[in-house]
């Protein structure tokens, strides 16, 4: 069985706790998160449409935060419901704070364009497998960018480039890492993942800290706060996005009416609701969310009661969301529903997607191909060394191995807003047509 004193384990990557009267270690883990560049960057990332022109449509930080939000009340919920296995010393403010800290971060190693920036990673790695740059690496190697995944790149992000580069990175708490973590099981298992071959000796170690067992070599059992997480990920992605379809006129109030009738259930009139708020959508969101989302987390933490054996055991298979049997996550299920057959396909999204494709593979052919050419030439080759300079890391030399160099360049491409990205490759192209 797990067991809760090392799987809270306050101790950080690559330096020792400091006691401070103020703040609890997870609460620094929050910090520290709140004020990296790479969080801040999520505020250019698409969460699902991109480019909107309404400023009220989310954002990768906007979904975080509020993910983060969800996910601390889902914890102080759990924890009043098994304190009783916990450790006296914790109290349920510092164990929403671990589950807050993971979900603030569980997104910042996403790439531009959502979910379709890592699909054109994925699929440009798998074009030009056999290209020059390409063809020396190993197939464990090439794994990591075929299966290419955000949350492999936000626990790379963690542990390795921001704050302090190759040095425990912001040097977060295990707990804090270990919970964040959804599918910790190296690419070479497929995604989504959230470790690569490159981090897979840094998240050893963190497991044995947390006293999370090895299933089999490069796939351990998780964390039982990252259910939490991917609950808190579901709840919030599940609603919201539903309220950004609205937002855009891509969905209206009655495609929308039994989803709501499930996640109010009997409390809300959801009819009477919406004309009361003058049919205003928006108004009608602000005035029940809170109740379907609290609704949700009852729900979700019972589920988490129900198969806490199972949990702890490292033996559950399943999302705390697909266990649950309750009318309310009824509601999630239509969200999710409606999702699939209307949000994600529409038109406008798809047309911007295809872009990014075509603006993530200029930028890539780009950036490996002169990365290949430095390591070949060095400065002998003036494109490849601007190209190098631009990434930034001095060690994308002789130092590393190519699979290292390609991963520094896919931390500067995948660490791009959409904007700059459509930027840099206009840029690219421009040169290009110069020649």
């Amino acid at each position: 069985m797990l067991q809760w004193d090392s799987l809270l384990s306050a101790t950080r990557y690559a330096h020792p706790a400091v006691r401070d009267p103020n703040r609890s270690e997870f609460h620094r883990d929050y910090d520290r998160i709140v004020f990296s560049t790479a969080f801040r960057r999520l505020g250019r990332k698409t969460q699902v449409h991109p480019f909107s022109v309404n400023d009220h449509v989310h954002s990768r930080l906007t979904h975080s935060i509020e993910v983060s939000s969800v996910g601390r009340s889902l914890a102080i919920t759990v924890f009043h419901r098994i304190k009783q296995h916990l450790p006296k010393s914790l109290n349920e403010y510092h164990f929403g704070m671990i589950l807050q800290s993971a979900c603030l971060a569980h997104d910042i190693g996403n790439p531009p364009f959502g979910h379709a920036g890592e699909a054109a990673i994925r699929e440009w790695f798998r074009k030009n497998r056999k290209s020059d740059p390409l063809k020396d690496l190993s197939d464990k190697e090439m794994k990591d960018f075929e299966n290419f995944d955000g949350n492999a790149q936000g626990y790379r992000i963690l542990s390795k480039l921001e704050y302090h580069f190759l040095d425990g990175g912001m040097r977060l708490t295990y707990a804090t890492i270990g919970s964040m973590l959804k599918y910790p099981r190296l690419a070479a298992y497929g995604t989504p993942t959230s470790i690569f071959s490159t981090e897979a000796d840094l998240y050893r170690e963190t497991a044995n800290v947390l006293g999370l067992p090895e299933i089999e070599n490069g796939h351990w059992v998780r964390h039982p706060m990252s259910y939490l997480l991917e609950a808190a990920d579901d709840i919030c992605y599940s609603i919201l996005d539903v309220e950004d379809a609205i937002e855009l006129g891509i969905l209206n109030f009655a495609e929308v009416r039994p989803m709501f009738i499930y996640l109010c259930g009997d409390e809300v009139n959801v009819d009477k609701e919406f004309e009361e708020n003058g049919q205003n959508f928006r108004d009608f969101l602000s005035s029940i969310r809170g109740l379907a989302i609290q609704n949700l987390i009852d729900d979700v933490a019972q589920v988490f009661v129900d198969h806490y054996d199972e949990i702890m055991s490292g033996n559950l298979k399943k999302s705390l969301i697909d266990l649950s049997k309750s009318e309310v996550m009824e509601g999630i299920r239509i969200a999710k529903r409606i999702g699939r057959e209307r949000i994600y396909p529409d038109r406008r999204k798809t047309e911007l997607e295809v872009g990014s494709y075509t603006t993530l593979s200029t930028v890539l052919d780009a950036f490996i191909s002169g990365v290949y050419e430095f390591r070949l030439y060095g400065k002998n080759s003036y494109r490849a060394d601007r190209i190098v300079r631009l990434i930034g890391q001095a060690k994308i030399g002789q130092s590393v191995s190519s699979a290292e160099a390609y991963h520094q360049v896919l931390d500067f491409v995948s660490g791009m807003t959409d904007n700059y990205a459509i930027y840099l490759a206009r840029q690219i192209g421009g040169l290009v047509n110069t020649l």
